[in-house]
């Protein structure tokens, strides 16, 4: 048996899986379709949407099957997103990678396997959707331009969760999508046993700039808040617009000299856009944070509370 390699994108990819707050959920209608379709369609015993989580597959939807998870090392799907198309195997007791793959000499006993990888929007492969029979068969083009096209109606299904977890003005991932990521992220920070940090921000004076300049001025000073944290911030750092004027930053194994230096950088960054753009307002913000030992035991809900409540004492502060 061959383990599957792992994708260059990697953490992106898996930060995207995250991101769309799938993972554990119920079975939901618009995938068990798609997948009770390619059963009938294609007339094999096993149809699924499997996504590929870090160390597992994680299965969505499956018609045939009582599944939901299994190791990644001994997974198809897990070979599929490393293509571009979809991967056939006509028979997997003649295939070297998978011949002594425990899912085929144990159950379900896997001869046949057909998987299309599952993008979102931003090109990350995130699973399959995939076909299993008991015994070989051949896949003809006819039959590959078919799965292609139900696999893009379950793509589009991914990029309703995506739009679900951004805030549409800004970019950046939602209060759900935020939340999701830092989870995460936290998780990773607890088991490889490093220090993280949550920001929480607030745009002190929109309400003025919506009040006397308009909305659309307000938007832009929203938009602008969030391409400055996009620049001060690591890529590996999680940056979300919770609503209204309120913002956050998850960052993993930050020191807090590196968590003060980029609270330097963006008090730089904005005090340079104020004094360059000359606008009738500056853009200005209150902050509060929190770090987290590996050893602790607090959750993003905990964090962002305590963030959050030393953000408006600050904000008090500077109001006094």
């Amino acid at each position: 048996m061959r383990a599957p390699a792992i994708p260059e994108n990697e953490e992106a990819r898996i930060d995207t899986l995250y991101s769309l707050g799938i993972l554990d959920t119920p079975p939901e209608e618009r995938f068990d379709r798609l997948t009770r379709l390619a059963r009938r369609v294609f007339r094999v015993p096993i149809a699924m949407v499997n996504l590929v989580d870090e160390h597992r597959i994680w299965t969505k939807s499956a018609q045939g099957l009582q599944a939901s998870e299994g190791p990644r090392d001994t997974s198809f799907c897990a070979h599929a997103i490393l293509g571009d198309d979809i991967l056939v195997v006509a028979d997997a007791m003649q295939d070297e990678r998978f011949r002594d793959n425990p899912y085929v000499t144990g159950e379900p006993n896997v001869r046949f396997y057909a998987g299309c990888p599952l993008r979102a929007p931003n090109g990350d492969k995130l699973g399959t959707l995939c076909l299993i029979d008991h015994q070989p068969r051949e896949f003809s083009e006819e039959d590959r331009a078919l799965l292609r096209d139900l696999a893009g109606m379950a793509e589009r299904e991914l990029a309703v969760l995506q739009l679900a977890t951004m805030d549409e003005l800004t970019m950046l991932a939602n209060r759900r999508g935020f939340e999701a990521l830092s989870a995460h992220a936290l998780e990773l920070s607890r088991r490889f046993k490093k220090p993280a940090a949550l920001l929480y921000f607030d745009l002190d004076n929109l309400k003025q700039i919506n009040d006397g300049l308009g909305h659309a001025e307000g938007d832009r000073a929203l938009k602008t808040f969030a391409q400055l944290l996009r620049l001060t911030f690591r890529e590996s750092d999680v940056l979300g617009r919770l609503g209204g004027d309120e913002f956050a930053a998850f960052m993993t194994n930050v020191s807090n000299a590196e968590l003060d230096g980029a609270l330097e950088r963006l008090e730089q960054a904005v005090d340079d856009y104020n004094e360059k753009t000359g606008l009738d307002y500056d853009v200005e913000f209150s902050c509060g944070k929190v770090t987290f030992d590996a050893s602790g035991t607090a959750d993003v809900s905990d964090l962002m509370a305590q963030a959050d409540a030393m953000m408006y004492q600050n904000k008090k502060r500077k109001d006094a």
